[in-house]
């Protein structure tokens, strides 16, 4: 298993971001500024994306892997990675998902505590609903991970 930084051509992954989030002028707002790594077992399982602020944070703004891969540790490992990669130069990590029974949970086993919400993010930033286990998603939960 490798994980690689992707410099160029990331729009090349874009189903794979699109399964973390769906709507691609979201992507575009983050895709070119931040840092996006992939991670391969073989062949490509999933990728994520990171940004920084200059105050110390950075904040996983995509993780993604492929549907048949999920459940097999990948996404921990990218986080795992990130996160020792960002330490040491950055104090904490956010990641804001959904409020989604899928989602957090597999961010608090990864170390993650809730921080904050964003009311009506996904309703305001997004042109149409966004449904998760048959939830839409409404507010935008930020969990954090001190690095």
């Amino acid at each position: 298993m490798r994980i690689e930084k992707i410099t160029e051509n990331k729009k090349q992954f874009l189903d794979l971001l699109l399964l973390a989030d769906e709507q691609e002028s979201m992507i575009d707002r983050y895709l070119e500024s931040g840092d996006m790594y992939a991670l391969y077992d073989e062949d490509l399982k999933g990728v994520c994306v990171v940004t920084c602020s200059d105050d110390g944070t950075c904040e996983l703004k995509n993780i993604a892997v492929y549907e048949h891969c999920q459940g097999s540790g990948y996404g921990r490992k990218m986080i795992d990675y990130v996160c020792g990669l960002y330490s040491g130069k950055y104090h904490t990590m956010y990641v804001g998902t959904g409020d989604s029974p899928l989602t957090v949970p597999f961010y608090k086993k990864c170390g993650f505590t809730e921080s904050h919400r964003v009311k009506n993010f996904f309703t305001d930033n997004y042109d149409h609903p966004i449904f998760e286990c048959g939830i839409q998603l409404v507010d935008m939960v930020y969990l954090k991970k001190e690095l």
